[in-house]
């Protein structure tokens, strides 16, 4: 945990952060230092949690800088303190250094790295400390980097696919808004004392138009309002199990994300397995990556792997797998390279789910033009209905 330290120094007041599980250590590091410490804050006090700064690793730049400076022929100490030597930010360098420090009192890279689970993640501490055992530290490096960046290209894809439906959304809002809190209150001006005549949805219209724009700064207000309330309940863990109970209960899409979790969840037992982890292991340390009831399931597996049924048949009775996923899995255990199966298992599910963002995104695309565009004509029909019918009623 971060704390920020308010303390003096023989060139006057200083201000510092430091890494340490409660102030009191925190407070003990600064006067080793030769300081005397006024105040201990943690990190991001004061704040609101929204805004707080949160420092996080660069684990995916770091293993690309490692692995580069070891295969130029450095060793691990030598390759570790060239990149805290070159580091800008003051966090990761001290960071780096403290894991040096870790290394040269006898202590072995995972034993060091799994004392910061914050910046290591445990898998990343079970690939290293598997490679220990066989002296191969770049290829555990080699196989966390492409992990990383097949997740990563899947994450991209969502993201890129949610963009433009969104962006349309809060522009047809925005138009809509724009045409009943400034349009609409004009035409309702030229229609001032005959409000009465108009057609009941032209009516309707103007009305509130009228009360849009005389109660502008109350209704942009209430608008924030229940924004920011989404946002705080959407941070709520409890709102996010609910609404994801609902999503998971969904035709269809309810399966494409069983897909999906399955696809993350065999990508990377695939590579602890690749990585020397056994099987049990691999799958308890996977488990955070899936959904609450898949989690039961896989402890259902488990248990029945452990009693010595195959982890095909296994993983079926507990329907954690695919039709293609079964049957990879079944050829893995008769070739006795499961590790590499079940990676081929999740790059042939990330092809299949490429495919249903697709999909996706070319439905709701013109589906969402198609509700804006009604949504904006209806406004504006409504608009010029009454001179419609004065224009019929001269004829």
């Amino acid at each position: 945990m971060q704390f920020v330290i308010s303390a003096l120094s023989g060139n006057g007041r200083v201000s510092l952060n430091l890494d340490a599980k409660h102030a009191e250590e925190a407070a003990e590091q600064a006067r080793r230092q030769g300081l005397t410490v006024l105040s201990v804050k943690p990190a991001g006090a004061g704040r609101l949690p929204m805004f707080a700064r949160r420092y996080r690793f660069p684990i995916s730049l770091f293993s690309r800088e490692l692995l580069s400076l070891l295969g130029s022929g450095l060793s691990l100490m030598e390759a570790l303190q060239t990149l805290a030597e070159k580091e800008a930010r003051a966090e990761t360098r001290k960071l780096l250094m403290q894991v040096l420090d870790h290394l040269y009192q006898g202590e072995s890279l995972s034993s060091a790295i799994a004392r910061y689970p914050d910046a290591f993640p445990p898998l990343y501490v079970a690939s290293v400390r598997a490679s220990e055992k066989t002296s191969n530290l770049p290829e555990a490096l080699t196989r966390f980097i492409a992990y990383q960046e097949q997740l990563e290209v899947l994450r991209k894809k969502v993201t890129a696919a949610a963009v433009y439906p969104v962006l349309l959304l809060v522009l047809g809002s925005a138009v809509a808004l724009f045409l009943l809190g400034w349009v609409v209150p004009r035409f309702a001006s030229i229609y001032e004392g005959n409000l009465e005549r108009l057609p009941l949805a032209s009516r309707w219209l103007m009305q509130w138009g009228v009360m849009v724009q005389s109660h502008a700064m109350e209704t942009g207000l209430v608008i924030l309002l229940a924004l920011t309330g989404v946002f705080f309940a959407f941070k709520q863990p409890a709102v996010r199990a609910a609404l994801s109970r609902r999503i998971w209960r969904l035709p269809g899409l309810g399966e494409r994300l069983r897909v999906f979790q399955l696809t993350r969840f065999y990508r990377t037992v695939g590579m602890l397995l690749s990585g020397g982890i056994p099987v049990l292991t691999a799958l308890t340390m996977s488990e955070g990556l899936l959904h609450p009831e898949l989690r039961l399931r896989l402890a259902n597996a488990a248990r029945e792997i452990r009693e010595g049924k195959p982890i095909s048949d296994a993983m079926e009775a507990s329907d954690m797998t695919t039709p293609v996923a079964l049957r990879m899995l079944r050829v893995g255990e008769k070739s006795g390279r499961m590790g590499e199966m079940m990676e081929s298992i999740a790059s042939f599910h990330d092809e299949e789910l490429e495919r249903a963002v697709d999909w996706f995104t070319r439905l709701i695309e013109p589906i969402l033009m198609i509700v804006i565009g009604l949504t904006i004509g209806v406004i504006v029909v409504l608009l010029y209905m009454p001179i419609f019918e004065l224009a019929g009623s001269l004829e």
